[in-house]
Order: structure tokens, then sequence, then C-alpha cells
């Protein structure tokens, strides 16, 4: 019988990533053509979308043909990928902006560890992704360059700071991203995106620029897929193992606590939302493992004690560059954040840290929303004092507190709300216990399928 023909054009697009290098591994597609019918997607839904901060278009063009030419083709897990990065990384020959005109356009040098691994397993940088300045906000709406739209409504935000990132793969423009999350920056992204985003833990996954942490140790850098098993493969390569790939459901019942309440208090879930968790719920415990109502102790002052991190950590982004460029709210930020530098700890050091890990003894997975409620308007916040911001954005969102308790957390998109627009649902585990999340969130995807590519207004995908 003969062997079905390859797929082509923008077929390619809503593959998997894995199944994207099967096909360039065994020469049924090549590089250069995976590449290209990544750029035409680019060509079509960029211009209304603005995930890229720049495209590589000739020169991943040249790569992916070296690449093609290579004797190990066979042997390279990401084989021909497209790979979008966070530009907040450096990428070799490419200015590294960080969302922000404070900085400048020289190129970089060299690709960064995490680049130069993904490089490595195959991967082929198509283009850098936009952020909020200095990866500061959950939207991804910078002064000095374009808002990124979200490919499901024009007029809802990308979340952020990985904004541009998570809508680039929802789009089908890449088949993964490249991102940081410091109080939920890949997780908030991808529920507004409607994709998979993974933060592991601490010291799994290298931190960019070399640094031994980043925002005193509340960031980690990490995946954003359409699927799990795309973000299981980038990473075990991304951490520089083989542990997580290939990803299964649960082998034996997880003990799951389900809550909506959020970690401030006064802030609650819309309905549709809470709906959605106690759906999550009823599947998994179907599906027989032991789900229970129970929430963490989220201490009064715990927002606080994340902002004096957060501020201190932006502050200390912030030098070296050139502050009159900054924007007004980062300026002010960066000021009250060298203050607390002085006093400020690392996130290991929080007393939450020590009671989250006590409290999970007793459960392997929590499930919370990711967000409050679907993407909000592009515009939100506009022309509001960081400090309305900062309530406005904390009110919102479930993700900080596992920053600062330094625990791996994913978020999986599961239905839509009244717009018809993602909601996300937050999966958090016990310290080393990435691998139990890729099997639940493996396990979701295969209960309650999610749609492969984000649909234009209108239904068009």
């Amino acid at each position: 019988m003969s062997e079905a023909p390859a797929p082509h054009g923008s077929e390619l697009c809503s593959l998997r990533a894995v199944d994207m290098a099967g096909l360039v591994r065994d020469r049924r597609i090549t590089p250069v053509e995976l590449i290209q019918a990544h750029l035409d997607q680019i060509a079509e839904r960029e211009p209304a979308i603005k995930a890229f901060q720049l495209v590589r278009q000739e020169q991943a063009l040249r790569e992916a043909a070296a690449l093609g030419n290579r004797d190990d083709l066979a042997d390279l897990p990401l084989a021909g990928v497209p790979v979008a990065i966070k530009d907040n990384v450096d990428v070799a020959g490419e200015p590294t902006r960080m969302g922000s005109a404070a900085t400048q356009e020289t190129a970089a040098e060299a690709d960064d560890e995490l680049v130069a691994r993904l490089r490595a397993a195959g991967c082929v940088v198509i283009g850098k992704t936009q952020l909020p300045e200095l990866a500061i906000w959950p939207f991804t709406e910078p002064a000095a360059f374009p808002t990124s739209r979200n490919p499901w409504h024009p007029d809802r935000t990308t979340g952020g700071s990985t904004g541009g990132g998570a809508a680039a793969v929802a789009a089908g423009m890449a088949a993964l991203a490249l991102g940081s999350d410091g109080g939920g920056s890949i997780r908030i992204p991808a529920a507004c995106c409607g994709i998979f985003g993974l933060k592991p833990g601490p010291g799994l996954v290298p931190v960019a620029g070399g640094q031994q942490d980043h925002w005193l140790g509340l960031t980690a850098f990490g995946p954003l897929a359409r699927t799990v098993a795309d973000a299981a493969l980038a990473l075990d390569i991304l951490a520089g193992t083989r542990t997580y790939r290939d990803p299964g459901p649960p082998e034996r019942p997880l003990r799951i606590a389900v809550s909506v309440r959020h970690p401030l208090i006064g802030a609650k879930a819309r309905p549709r939302v809470r709906a959605a968790v106690d759906d999550v719920a009823t599947v998994l415990r179907d599906a027989g493992h032991q789900v229970v109502t129970a929430s963490p102790s989220y201490p009064p002052a715990l927002g606080l004690r994340f902002n004096r991190r957060w501020l201190a950590g932006i502050a200390q982004d912030a030098r070296g560059l050139r502050t009159a460029a900054l924007e007004d709210r980062t300026r002010k930020m960066a000021r009250l954040g060298d203050r607390l530098a002085r006093n400020a700890r690392p996130a290991s050091a929080d007393p939450f840290t020590r009671s989250a890990a006590t409290w999970f003894a007793d459960y392997d997975v929590l499930i919370t929303p990711t967000l409050t409620r679907g993407p909000v308007p592009i515009g939100t916040w506009d022309g509001k004092g960081w400090i309305a911001t900062m309530l406005g954005v904390a009110n919102w969102i479930y993700t900080p507190p596992w920053n600062i308790a330094g625990l791996p957390a994913a978020s999986v998109p599961f239905g839509t709300d009244d717009d018809g627009l993602p909601i996300g649902i937050q999966l958090v585990a016990a310290a080393g216990g990435e691998s139990t999340l890729l099997g639940l969130a493996t396990q979701i995807e295969q209960l309650r399928p999610w749609p492969s590519l984000a649909a234009m207004p209108g239904g068009a995908p």
C-alpha cells in the first residue's frame, strides 16, 4: 500500500511540532518547505496580529536549507521546527529590545544558551516576539512597538509578557515559542490564546543571559505550544534531559485539589470560568482521580511580598538603560524598586515557599483558574498609573503565588467564555512535579481536545 502524501502548505502549520519534525527526519518534507509554509502563514496573519518584533525570513530559509543538507538530520528531535524566541533572549545577529525604546539596536553577538539548545535539536528560529517593556505586564502593549493582538479576536489582549510568542503559536506562525514567567508570563498568554504553557520549577531550565536567577528567583523560562507533547519535548531540550518527552496520562489516580479561591481577598472568577473549573474537576473525577475542594492558605501580605521582588527585579533590568526613554510607569517602578532592592530577599526565603511545600504533601496537583476572566480588551490599562495598573492586573491573575513558591505550574485550555474566547485552567504541582503536570495535562487534552489553531473572527482557521 502506498504511503499517504505528506501535508503541504498551510496544512503543515496546524501539525504538532513532533509530527513536523518526524516528516523532516523521514525526508518526506524538507526544512525549507516547512519554514516557507510558516513564513506564508506569517505573511497572511501577522499584519493583523503583530506577534513579532522581527521575522528572520531570509536567515530562517538559509538555515533551513543548511539543515536539510546535514547527515545527522534523522537524529534531531525537533528537525526543522520553527521556533519563536521572546525578545528578552539573545539570538545571534539580532537586537534584543525587551519591548523598550531604552534598549540598544545593537545585534547580539551570540545565541543565548537556551537558543543554542533549541538549534542543536534542529529548530529554526523564525523570529523574535513582542513583549511589554522589560516583561513587566500581563498584556503586550509596549509604547515603543506595536500592540500584539489576540488571534481569536483582534480587540483582545494576547496576555503577557510572552504575548507575542503565544499569539504566534496559536495562529500557526510558529510551532513552539520560548517564554519567560516571573509572575505568570507563560501561563497568562497561554490562557488568553488557547494554547498550553509550562513554567518549570527553578533550576530545571537555565535562566537566559547566563544569570543565576532573575527577579530574585521569581522567573523561570519554558515552552509554549499547541499540544502538551510538543511542550514536553521542548522542555527536555531546554533542560538538557530525556525525562519529559512522550508524556502519557497518569499511571495511578492522583490526589487533586480544586480551588477557585483567588489569592487576593475580594477578587473572584467569573461564572463561566468557575463553571470550567467545575467541569474539569468532574472530568478528572470520572477518570478515576481523587478530586476534592481545597485551597492553600494565601497570606494576606503575599501580594505585597511578590511586589517587592517584582519591583526590585524591574530596577535591576532597568540599570544601564536610557532612563528617559523608559515608559513613565516603568521609570517610576524602577525608581521604587531601587529602594526596595536593598532589603529584598530571594523568593526561596519567603515563608509561603515552606507552607506551600507542606500543603502539597497531601496533594499531587492543585487546579485553579489561570485568570478570573478571558482575555481583556486591548487598552484596558491605557493611561493608568503603575499602581492602578498593578491592582487591576493583580485581580485578574491567579499565577504569582507559584513563582514565589518556586513550584512548577502550567495553563491548559479548557472551554471558552461568554464571548467564545479561550479559558485557561492552571495546574500546579509540588517541587519536581513537572512530569505529573505533563501527564495530567495530556489526559485533559485527550478527554477534552482543544482547537489546533486559533480561529479568526468569523470562524475561519
